[in-house]
């Protein structure tokens, strides 16, 4: 053999020996939506992945930022009907009394009993700067995509400026003059 050196497992062993990841299933439903479909004889069919949480037929459910409700009438994966659909499940779900232009790309899907999804006014992120000409300062707006959704943030303050690699807190160059350019973190 050409790696009589090597004493560890093999590629399949090694892939064997991974733990799969815990899925949060026990904190509150959210499922950001991919699309809206609208089925001659079904009804209305919003699309997307569980991200927490579990989403159930006959659940009660609600859509943020419009905070439409209604109930969720089947959950389908893969053409055939389940259950319940838990997080990492790509699913189909028919609701009822919601027309298709109620309910677009982005929204998110919520238990309307159990923490239900709200907008949210500002929030706190860890931001790293991939691609961009010049350098960005406080203040401005560039358009984020979270999950499926694509919005216009702005950047209230810089907390700090932060090692890409290892996550921990550097100086800014000049206090008075918080700015990013490419390849830098916050």
């Amino acid at each position: 053999t050409n790696m009589d050196w090597y004493k560890g497992p093999t590629l399949l062993e090694a892939l064997d020996q991974v733990d799969d990841p815990s899925r949060p299933a026990d904190k509150p439903l959210r499922l950001p939506l991919q699309d809206v479909y609208k089925i001659p004889g079904i009804g209305t069919v919003p699309v997307g992945r569980v991200e927490t949480g579990a989403l159930k037929a006959g659940m009660i459910v609600t859509f943020a930022p419009t905070g439409v409700t209604t109930e969720c009438k089947s959950v389908e994966m893969h053409h055939e009907s389940v259950p319940q659909a838990n997080p990492g499940d790509n699913v189909g779900f028919n609701i009822k009394n919601v027309s298709k232009d109620e309910l677009k790309r982005g929204h998110v899907c919520s238990d309307s009993k159990k923490d239900p999804a709200k907008p949210a006014a500002d929030f706190l992120a860890q931001v790293i700067v991939l691609n961009h000409p010049g350098q960005i300062m406080e203040g401005y707006t560039p358009v984020l995509d979270c999950h499926t959704s694509h919005i216009a943030c702005k950047f209230e303050k810089f907390e700090k400026k932060l090692d890409k690699r290892s996550g921990k807190e550097t100086a800014w160059a000049d206090e008075n003059k918080k700015f990013l350019k490419k390849g830098e973190a916050a």
